[in-house]
């Protein structure tokens, strides 16, 4: 990225490059009307309508740019935060990326405990958050465990006799079980978040970013659900549809009631059958 390609008085917003976060991240983006052209091959787009740059990097740097100052605001795994020790202001969970980052031990190893691995080996991708997690139980038990860094295919490791368990995340369980591995134990809870520098000056461009992603996020997971009803079981169905906050209700001149509430969408066959 160079310096004169991007407008310095625009917020530079970073974003995964590649893969599946690039894809949920595009599709927020897009639904929360950010609208640009990325090149092909460049790592850098300018929006349409707002002052902003967008910056396409690793998943892993992106809450090192952020942290630094280099980006004022990104999407990353509270995992990635964590690992990398970034001071940056956690703006809002978007509700995509969830999984576990977790201690998986082989299965035919017959380890249901943890702490029986302590002073073993153990390869991850986040040497970091593994440290931290087996300090204390090395501490209690007088032994030192060997954690060692790998990029990828860390599942792996234990098959090649490369280690005695791993630290890996685990979404579906489908790679842990076809490597042969079982949890015994979880370091932490992840999912994808947006960050912000905390002394960036572009904190009205951060809110409304986050403005726009919320409501991008209400469209996803609600529905509106309108019905009229008499005054006598107002209070009823109100209790059936309480809405994010509360429902909508206006006064009608045959004495009824037209009501209109946000409804989650996995709720909404239930609440139509108890309001019917």
């Amino acid at each position: 990225m160079s310096a004169n390609t991007v407008n310095p008085d625009h917020c530079l917003f970073a974003v995964p490059k590649k893969g599946r976060l690039f894809e949920k991240v595009t599709a927020m983006l897009k639904g929360a009307g950010v609208e640009y052209h990325r090149e092909p091959r460049l790592d850098i787009a300018i929006c349409k309508d707002l002052p902003m740059t967008m910056v396409f990097l690793p998943a892993s740097d992106i809450s090192k740019y952020v942290g630094k100052g280099n980006v004022d605001i990104g999407v990353t795994g509270i995992d990635i935060v964590e690992e990398n020790c970034s001071e940056v202001e956690r703006v809002m969970d978007l509700g995509f990326g969830a999984c576990r980052l977790c201690v998986q031990a082989p299965v035919t190893s017959k380890i249901t405990d943890v702490k029986d691995l302590a002073g073993k080996r153990i390869v991850t991708s986040f040497p970091t958050l593994t440290k931290k997690f087996f300090d204390p139980i090395d501490a209690e038990k007088g032994v030192t465990t060997s954690i060692r860094f790998v990029s990828g295919s860390v599942e792996a490791a234990c098959g090649l006799g490369l280690a005695d368990a791993v630290v890996d995340l685990v979404e579906t369980g489908t790679t842990m079980k076809a490597a042969g591995l079982e949890v015994v134990g979880t370091v932490l809870q992840t999912e994808s978040i947006l960050i912000t520098n905390p002394d960036s000056k572009h904190k009205k461009m951060v809110d409304l970013l986050k403005h726009r992603i919320d409501g991008y996020i209400t469209s996803k997971k609600f529905v509106m659900v309108s019905y009229n009803c008499s005054a006598d079981i107002l209070e009823t169905v109100s209790q059936i549809t309480p809405g994010k906050r509360s429902p909508t209700i206006t006064a009608l001149t045959d004495g009824g009631h037209a009501v209109s509430s946000l409804v989650n969408k996995k709720k909404v066959v239930q609440v139509m059958d108890d309001l019917h």
